[in-house]
């Protein structure tokens, strides 16, 4: 059996040189997990195995059957500002561009160049909001969540409510998407065999469905993170001629970005050239427009008994739920940034850090004008009370700091 590992040097290949956009982050976060978690690189050759071996057996039909894959989806929206609270509206037309895409109904598939057309797959499969939780609770498949972070970096912290994120829903029946402001990139989805805690995909609210971002207006992005999330290379293989392992996509020197037209010939693959509306290359969004029969039987693939995604065949997130509770929706708070009062006050001063929890356990301090220490306490809750009938009246300084270098600084004046 041929091995399919990935060796971390091929897997970082250049995306230095796509400085110019924002792009997708896959390939450096698969090359960091591989580097920070040296068994996945054994799982992720095992995957690649399995799929190999699914690809000898039989056609995507055989092996799934003719039944459409339905893939139950929670939204994760991770908000600081309130316009990065995108609407449920804007998730419901990222889902059905995942749709169209997948089932190859899009109205732009007549731009598909006619010498891929025999190519182009309706891959069946679907993506739906999940009615029912992990606790079989209704849902709406949509987390809106305050979150003190006011931008992340692309390490899957945002991934984890301890790091300020949101936890996944049990990832062997969920696609967990986590919408938020990750600035500089596009997007990433976790490599298959990764751990169930960040199984899933990451996306920037202002890139996620349709939006005004000049080349990913119509929310693809989304749809080639969620190739990633299916098994899917990019179409260059991340490396010079590289190989994406699929049959029917042609090699290519490297990605194409903004909108090709023509023949683009590279690596020897004339006359037809690049395949530069394939969803897995960098072109804009308005020129990508299919998967090929070869990805499409790869991904299914996925969904074999002792796959990957196996277990997504059974979940319950598309089922009835068996409890009509809902969760209480989170609720940001008023303000974004520390709030003291009554200032002037008497006997007692109130800090709100409602807006960051990350406050409570660090050590709170009051100065006199001098500069000296005069109270020191702990801040134990997101509405502080802090005693200050024994000082004397005055101008008082209040102080505190957390790891991040975040500081509070303000003046009261006591009575």
């Amino acid at each position: 059996m041929r091995t399919y590992f990935l060796s971390i040097g091929l897997l970082i290949f250049s995306l230095g040189q796509v400085a110019a956009q924002r792009s997708c982050y896959y390939t450096e976060h698969m090359g960091q997990q591989l580097s920070n978690n040296p068994s996945l690189s054994v799982e992720v050759d095992n995957i690649e195995n399995f799929i190999q071996r699914q690809l000898t057996l039989a056609t995507s039909s055989r092996l799934v059957g003719t039944t459409t894959i339905k893939i139950p989806v929670v939204v994760h929206i991770l908000y600081h500002l309130p316009d990065e609270n995108i609407s449920d509206e804007k998730v419901y037309g990222q889902i059905d561009m995942l749709n169209k895409c997948y089932r190859r109904t899009n109205a732009d598939t007549v731009n598909t160049p006619a010498v891929f057309k025999s190519r182009a797959a309706d891959c069946e499969i679907e993506f739906e909001l999940a009615i029912s939780d992990p606790l079989k609770r209704s849902t709406t498949g949509i987390i809106h969540k305050y979150t003190p972070v006011s931008y992340w970096q692309a390490n899957d912290q945002m991934k984890f409510s301890d790091q300020m994120g949101d936890d996944a829903w049990d990832s062997r029946f969920y696609l967990n998407i986590w919408v938020c402001n990750i600035r500089k990139v596009a997007g990433y989805s976790s490599v298959p065999g990764d751990v169930a805690a960040k199984d899933g995909i990451v996306i920037d609210y202002t890139i996620f469905g349709t939006n005004s971002s000049s080349g990913y207006e119509l929310g693809r992005t989304a749809v080639h993170e969620a190739g990633h999330w299916l098994g899917l290379r990019h179409i260059w293989g991340d490396a010079d001629c590289g190989d994406d392992f699929v049959d029917d996509t042609p090699k290519q020197r490297s990605y194409n970005i903004g909108c090709p037209t023509g023949s683009r010939i590279t690596c020897n693959n004339g006359p037809a050239g690049d395949m530069y509306t394939n969803y897995m290359d960098y072109s804009n969004d308005a020129c990508v427009n299919l998967f090929t029969e070869g990805q499409k039987t790869r991904m299914k693939a996925l969904f074999a008994l002792g796959g990957p995604r196996y277990s997504i065949l059974s979940s319950h997130g598309l089922n009835a739920p068996l409890n009509s509770e809902t969760p209480l929706p989170d609720e940001a708070p008023r303000w974004l940034h520390p709030q003291l009062y009554p200032n002037p006050a008497t006997n007692e001063l109130i800090l709100d850090v409602a807006y960051d929890i990350r406050w409570v356990g660090k050590t709170l301090s009051v100065f006199n004008a001098n500069g000296q220490l005069v109270i020191q306490t702990t801040i134990k809750s997101k509405i502080q009370k802090i005693d200050i009938q024994k000082l004397r009246p005055g101008l008082y300084i209040i102080s505190a700091r957390k790891e991040d270098d975040s500081y509070i600084k303000q003046k009261f004046i006591k009575l």
